[in-house]
């Protein structure tokens, strides 16, 4: 048993030898496609979110808890808002970010750093006033940006983007600014001061998911503005969307509200800087689909995310992912491996089809090597061989044969190849009968 273990070891050893330059350059190749594909994503990436309470930060946390699944740490830096989350982007200080359409003031540079994983959600513009703060003439209700004049209005801090996109909104209904008294409080002191009478109305622009929308919607003597010029202001301005809030959405029971509110709304995306890893865009985007594809207020199932209505182009990856399901390997591997897989084969591939014919030398070179084990020894026969009729000393040729023997004796060779050393000794021995012979025929009187 022994013996067999050695020679088996021995073809092992041999084929390793003549196949590690192969090897070598496989795994040479291997990581310089991993080094140059960097497959792998980094385990931490920074989500840029909103202020305390608002749908953005609600949002944050369901994504890193998807994202945690997969080993991945989503870190939620908190802002003012939409604009301040751009600006975050802007200077990456974030790898992604919540952004509002028509928030941001467009640079030519800012396509070229940032792209867009799809719309994720529309964010009406939610303009809450106090009833009994409008004129009986109108009826306690407000349908119109004109009926603002002289009232004491909230329009976000300027982080959120709600005062810029609430100053377009002005501008197009020939209101001046300075007509209104306006302040640009952060939400929850904000809302605390319309509850308490100091602000006739306030401006969200937020997702229904939002704590303050939800809670505003059912507060008796709080009123929510129609917009029944929603269609035209669509029209006006490419970022808004007309969105209908219908009756009895907010509560069924209570009639909440007793009517269709006709609303605008600006398009949330997802933004990312372009440096950030295609397996993390991949991910986000299907915990896009998790969060955002179920019937909403505003949406049917599955209606969100898409790529309608972005302000910058769309990341590959998101077209991909958007339209396409969870790709097959997610669905049986865990994420490291599949993503691997699937970002390397194509390289494997063009390594395979390199390695194959090289392949082919690596059976010859073995054989080379076992065969030039036996045949090295050759030489020293041949040169034995031919001092056989003109050596003066018959005895010391004789004996130079005999070590020659000695040593072939200890040649190890696979099992395969033993008749190649078998046929070293039978040559040996011929050469001994050969000097042997000429040996008996110089002694002879």
């Amino acid at each position: 048993m022994s013996k067999t273990i050695r020679y088996t070891l021995l073809s092992l050893r041999d084929l390793a030898v003549s196949a590690g330059p192969f090897i070598v350059l496989a795994v040479t190749l291997l990581t310089l496609a991993y080094w140059w594909l960097d497959p792998n994503p980094p385990k931490r990436v920074t989500l840029a979110t909103g202020p305390a309470q608002s749908a953005y930060e609600e949002f944050g946390k369901r994504y890193a808890k998807i994202l945690a699944q997969d080993g991945i740490e989503v870190v939620l830096l908190a802002s003012q808002g939409s604009a301040d989350n751009f600006q975050l982007l802007r200077e990456g200080k974030a790898d992604l970010g919540f952004v509002q359409g028509g928030t941001r003031e467009a640079r030519p540079e800012d396509e070229a750093m940032l792209e867009s994983l799809g719309s994720l959600f529309v964010e009406p513009v939610w303009l809450f006033y106090r009833k009994d703060v409008l004129p009986k003439s109108t009826g306690a209700s407000l349908d119109a940006l004109t009926q603002l004049q002289g009232l004491r209005v909230n329009i976000g801090t300027a982080g959120s983007g709600i005062p810029s996109l609430m100053n377009k909104l002005l501008a197009s209904n020939n209101i001046d600014a300075s007509s209104l008294k306006l302040s640009e409080l952060e939400q929850t002191p904000a809302t605390v001061a319309f509850l308490e009478g100091r602000l006739d109305a306030i401006v969200f622009a937020s997702a229904p998911e939002s704590l303050m929308v939800q809670m505003l919607l059912q507060t008796p003597g709080v009123g929510l503005m129609d917009f029944p010029q929603s269609e035209a202001y669509s029209r006006r301005f490419a970022f808004l969307s007309p969105v209908v809030l219908p009756r009895g959405v907010v509560d069924l029971a209570g009639n909440i509200p007793a009517q269709d509110v006709r609303l605008v709304a600006p398009t949330t995306a997802l933004i990312d800087r372009k440096e950030t890893h295609p397996a993390l865009l991949q991910l986000f985007v299907q915990a896009g689909k998790q969060i955002h594809g179920g019937a909403g207020w505003f949406r049917r199932a599955r209606d969100y995310p898409n790529l309608a209505n972005n302000e910058l182009p769309i990341a590959a990856e998101a077209e991909r992912s958007i339209h396409n399901d969870k790709p097959f390997l997610q669905r049986y591997l865990p994420f490291w491996v599949a993503n691997l897989v699937e970002r390397m084969w194509l390289v494997m591939g063009i390594i395979l089809a390199i390695m194959l014919p090289l392949s082919r030398i690596v059976p010859p070179l073995y054989e080379f090597r076992v065969r030039s084990r036996i045949f090295r020894w050759y030489g020293q026969l041949r040169e034995i061989e031919n001092r056989v009729d003109s050596a003066d000393d018959q005895h010391a040729l004789l004996e130079e044969l005999s070590s020659l023997e000695r040593r072939a004796e200890k040649i190890s060779v696979p099992l395969s190849y033993a008749s190649e050393l078998y046929a070293l000794r039978n040559n040996i021995q011929l050469v001994r009968r050969k000097l042997q012979g000429r040996q008996k025929f110089s002694n002879a009187p």
